[in-house]
């Protein structure tokens, strides 16, 4: 049976975190709160964790798991080498509503499904996942919903969708941006922004030094 507890409550958050922390080093999965939607939540070194958050949401391995982290110093041990344009975007963006896939470091015993040696990284503004992340480390996280259905934002909206299958629900108020994190892609020779989210393709452009378009532009 799951709980859910409110975070807004002292009480409740510090038995809810806890609650939380020992449910992902058990294997288990967890909602947490995030500044852009909710997030369904394993440890990312949890094989059968991540595979339980793929068969969860309904997805298939051909949509790797995004990786959470709570700190800038944590990717040094994830990547194989941290481009200077992601150094660039992440002074500028994190924490915040920006998502950067680049190249994962070949020795990381991992499997967040096909990705092909790549890995989608993100550090979240919000108080709640940031201490989860600081307690746990790096989690695999995707939006809380399932596959097809509108991601949730808010705590009920995840626990409608995916029920039991979630040993701990963290609710945190209604999420923020409301709207998933803009996705850019360093992993080529030029930067491509996937998806456009809260932070803006100009917004990424600028601090780059590049022009929007070639940001978009569809290349071979």
């Amino acid at each position: 049976m799951s709980e859910m507890f409110d975070c807004d409550d002292p009480g409740q958050r510090e038995i809810g975190i806890a609650s939380a922390i020992s449910a992902l080093k058990g294997g288990r999965l967890v909602v947490m709160p995030t500044d852009t939607v909710y997030g369904i939540g394993a440890d990312a070194f949890d094989s059968a964790a991540v595979a339980a958050l793929l068969a969860a949401k309904g997805r298939g391995r051909d949509m790797p798991v995004p990786v959470l982290v709570g700190s800038w110093h944590t990717i040094d041990g994830l990547v194989y080498s941290v481009p200077q344009s992601a150094k660039e975007l992440i002074r500028a963006f994190w924490p915040g509503a920006l998502s950067l896939v680049v190249r994962q470091a070949p020795s990381l015993q991992w499997d967040l499904g096909d990705a092909n040696g790549t890995v989608m990284l993100r550090m979240p503004l919000h108080p709640v996942a940031i201490e989860l992340l600081r307690e746990v480390g790096p989690l695999a996280v995707s939006s809380a919903n399932i596959s097809g259905r509108p991601a949730s934002v808010s705590a009920q909206q995840a626990r409608e969708q995916l029920g039991d299958l979630v040993e701990v629900y963290l609710d945190g108020g209604p999420a923020e941006q409301q709207a998933a994190s803009t996705i850019v892609d360093l992993t080529g020779a030029h930067p491509r922004v996937l998806r456009q989210g809260p932070v803006s393709v100009d917004a990424v452009a600028g601090v780059l030094g590049v022009e929007a378009a070639s940001l978009t532009a569809i290349t071979d």
